[in-house]
């Protein structure tokens, strides 16, 4: 079995890789040196500032379980991260604006070691604090970054259409490349190593430390413009004017908050759903493989797109009922769930015929 696993991760490996290097290949544009110079320097801070995001993710219930906690607690562990980064979420913006993209950004830096330290430690108070300074490190990440490199490129004089560049070059090692080799890290530090489940914490603790000595050495301040500013009333009413004149932008939202939804609730069960019986797993290689296959969605998606005219919708539902089914999964095939009780068997039996073939 543990040999499937790694066929399964070579050979999505070996797709991604052709799908990028053609991509590479094929949309190259020329730059300058001081650009690439300025890219590469963001690209790096990048990538260390999601690698200490990234290498905490496979363990975060795994942590907690083993210091006892059980599904109710560790469930409350996760909506005060999740609250704490929808409520500072909304005034992050404006904040990084007037105090400084630069130092918002050192302080994501701070924030995040301070809740990677608390995972030190078994209480559950100090968890819970824990939870909620990384739920304000995520809202900065998530913004602060990238509003000081746009502020920063527009500064230098840089050509408008390099930035896709460097956005592009971002997500693919944030979001791909550094997510992957992150699970790996971690499943190296907990499984190979021995070092215990609090280990990816200790290393994201590093990443993020040297990622802040990057800025604070290399990166100027830049600060939103005084005459756009909003205080947070104006920006949700401008906000409720557009969702009520434009039903489209009201869809959208509703879209994107139940995939949100349905992506938080995922974060909180794959570690359960794995292993119901408290099998050992290797987490860290279970999320590398899973980002490899995020990563080769975006690449089939980025194709996609490319054709004339782009017909989003048409590949979205299929995207959609396939994710809904392989989320079902475990419901289905976890001994014990609630599919399999009997009661819900004979229901769904009753229901419609083609239960026929969940039921055998």
């Amino acid at each position: 079995m543990e040999m499937f696993f790694y066929l399964v991760f070579g050979a999505l490996g070996a797709v991604v890789a052709a799908l990028e290097l053609s991509k590479t290949n094929k949309d190259r544009i020329n730059t300058s040196s001081a650009f690439n110079s300025f890219k590469n320097n963001y690209l790096l801070v990048y990538s260390l500032m999601m690698a200490g995001d990234w290498l905490q993710g496979p363990y975060v219930y795994y942590l907690y379980s083993t210091y006892g906690f059980g599904k109710g607690e560790i469930g409350q562990l996760f909506i005060a991260g999740f609250g704490s980064s929808m409520l500072f979420g909304t005034i992050v913006g404006s904040l990084a604006d007037k105090q400084g993209r630069k130092r918002a950004c050192v302080t994501y830096c701070l924030t995040y070691i301070l809740s990677c330290i608390t995972k030190h430690s078994p209480q559950y108070k100090i968890l819970m604090i824990g939870r909620i300074l990384g739920g304000i490190a995520t809202s900065l990440l998530f913004s602060a970054f990238e509003s000081w490199l746009v502020a920063e490129h527009n500064k230098r004089g840089f050509e408008q259409q390099w930035l896709s560049i460097t956005f592009s070059k971002a997500i693919f090692l944030g979001n791909g490349l550094v997510a992957i080799l992150s699970g790996l890290f971690g499943n190296l530090l907990v499984d190979s190593f021995s070092l215990g489940p609090v280990a990816p914490f200790d290393a994201a603790a590093c990443f993020l430390a040297i990622g802040m000595v990057i800025i604070l050495s290399s990166w100027t301040e830049n600060y939103g413009d005084p005459s756009e500013s909003k205080d947070l009333l104006t920006q949700f009413r401008g906000a409720a004017v557009a969702i009520a004149s434009d039903e489209k932008i009201a869809l959208l939202g509703a879209i994107q908050s139940l995939f949100e939804g349905s992506m938080y609730t995922f974060v909180f069960l794959w570690t359960p759903a794995l292993s119901p019986n408290d099998e050992e797993i290797p987490h860290g290689f279970i999320f590398a493989t899973f980002m490899l296959a995020s990563m080769l969605g975006s690449s089939l998606a980025s194709r996609l797109m490319a054709r004339s005219p782009p017909r989003v919708e048409s590949y979205m539902q299929i995207v959609f009922v396939v994710s809904s089914v392989s989320l079902l999964l475990p419901i289905v095939t976890i001994p014990g769930s609630t599919f399999q009780c009997e009661k819900w068997r004979h229901l769904i039996f009753r229901l419609s015929p083609a239960s026929w073939l969940l039921y055998l």
